[in-house]
């Protein structure tokens, strides 16, 4: 069936991207949004746009009664759920498929599967993917066997949210003494943001790094990757800058995790874009399968800049049976790509939001080296509803230390004024000497090197 217009379930930065890649291939798109979002920018980009209630997110974008009977009035025969809010939620993608219309992503199943940590630690592990030592899940108020799952697991540990995923709902304890708080913190938070409260144990690597492959399956088993991307420098288990392909991996090492991400495509007959994330072990050079994301991610920007591939085209030819698989070895990167994520943030301040108005908003000119992908204009608020990232800012170089400078150019041409952003502290981390001299482990933020770096 092909498709003729998709309505897009998000807002911002990634509703932008699904209409331009949608604009390209004449398939027309429709948006919703929030009172707080009647005059985005991705709603006067929308060839037709549909409010779907107030701004806080549980009422709006997380309210899926009222995207549904957005898709009804906007005769869309397909629905993008871009990343965040449902773009992982089974029983939306299922209402979806219920009302005849295309869903562009994985099987609803696949996403239940992947969704629930345990089971996606299971399947990677009957997939041959090699798993992290992990405890069975514990559901609220399970206390018993508590301290033997973990001494069994071993210290340092997560306490993860089986249900969540994208570094929401993980709390590190280090020693015995800081188990219950641990595990108590991130069963409320996972019951806030996902509704369900459920944890699980793994141990936690050190001196770790976080290396995905970006995959796409064509349903059947069949797949290919599109190479790799090291997200390492993060705050919060949140990822804040990456890069493709992942740098300072044995080639042997690099192909296992290629080898490993097609396993469980071909295990799970996958469809559609998604990545599989590893913990790479530094001195051991060793890896561990961490989650799958059934989902476009935020930085698959990155990869695009190296392959030359527009993934969310893809996603829409493959869901609309228009899709031609690409053979393995025509898929190859070309120089060193590194994303940024411009957030309106304090960085000094534990990198609380910054929510305000853009009284200025000036962005350096794209080119085939520099990409600038955001859904805001000057005089646009940021509002503290929603995730405060401003921007993706995007390089591609000849290799690493190039495209580290041209980075540091694209920085110093964005003006902003009228939020705080953490636009001095991307510079810091691009000057650092640990950060310049090989990927970071995803402790960087937290051991702070960077800030002896001076930034004018």
């Amino acid at each position: 069936m092909s498709i003729r217009k998709v309505l897009i379930a998000n807002r911002g930065e990634i509703a932008c991207r699904i209409i331009r890649s949608c604009r390209d291939t004449g398939v027309e798109t429709a948006a919703v949004y929030s009172e707080a979002d009647a005059g985005a920018l991705h709603v006067a980009q929308a060839d037709a746009a549909f409010p779907i209630g107030p701004a806080p997110a549980a009422k709006s974008y997380l309210n899926q009664d009222a995207i549904l009977s957005a898709l009804q009035a906007s005769g869309a025969d397909a629905v993008h759920p871009g990343y965040g809010f449902l773009a992982e939620n089974a029983r939306f993608a299922e209402a979806v498929e219920r009302t005849g219309r295309i869903w562009i992503g994985a099987r609803p199943g696949t996403i239940e599967d992947m969704g629930d940590k345990e089971r996606a630690r299971d399947i990677a592990k009957a997939s041959g993917v090699p798993v992290l030592p992990g405890s069975p899940r514990l559901r609220p108020g399970e206390t018993a066997g508590l301290e033997e799952a973990a001494e069994k697991v071993g210290y340092p540990l997560l306490v993860k949210a089986a249900a969540g995923g994208g570094g929401i709902g993980m709390r590190l304890a280090e020693t015995p003494e800081a188990l219950q708080s641990s595990v108590a913190s991130t069963q409320s938070l996972a019951e806030r943001s996902f509704g369900d409260g459920t944890i699980y144990l793994e141990h936690f690597i050190a001196r770790a790094r976080h290396i995905e492959v970006q995959i796409f399956g064509f349903g059947d088993g069949g797949g290919v990757h599109f190479l790799d991307r090291d997200c390492s420098v993060q705050r919060r288990f949140q990822k804040i800058i990456e890069e493709a392909p992942a740098p300072g991996v044995p080639t042997q090492t690099r192909q296992a995790m290629h080898e490993a991400a097609l396993a469980l495509v071909a295990h799970a007959k996958y469809r559609g874009a998604g990545t599989v994330e590893f913990i790479y072990d530094r001195d051991r050079q060793e890896f561990f399968f961490l989650e799958m994301n059934t989902r476009i991610q935020v930085e698959h920007a990155a990869t695009e800049m190296i392959t030359g591939i527009d993934l969310v085209r893809a996603q829409i030819a493959l869901a609309s049976g228009d899709f031609t698989p690409p053979e393995q070895d025509q898929i190859s990167g070309r120089g060193h790509a590194i994303e940024c994520r411009l957030y309106a943030e304090r960085p000094e301040k534990n990198f609380l939001p910054s929510p305000g108005e853009l009284s200025r908003f000036r962005l350096p000119a794209e080119n085939d080296a520099l990409r600038i992908d955001h859904g805001l204009r000057e005089g646009d608020r940021i509002t503290p509803y929603y995730d405060p990232m401003i921007a993706k800012v995007i390089v591609r170089g000849l290799d690493r230390s190039d495209a580290i400078e041209r980075m540091g150019a694209a920085l110093d041409a964005i003006g902003i004024d009228g939020v705080s952003t953490n636009q001095a502290f991307l510079k810091q981390v691009l000057l650092d000497p640990v950060f310049r001299s090989g990927p970071p482990t995803t402790r960087y933020v937290e051991e702070g090197s960077y800030k002896s770096a001076g930034v004018a």
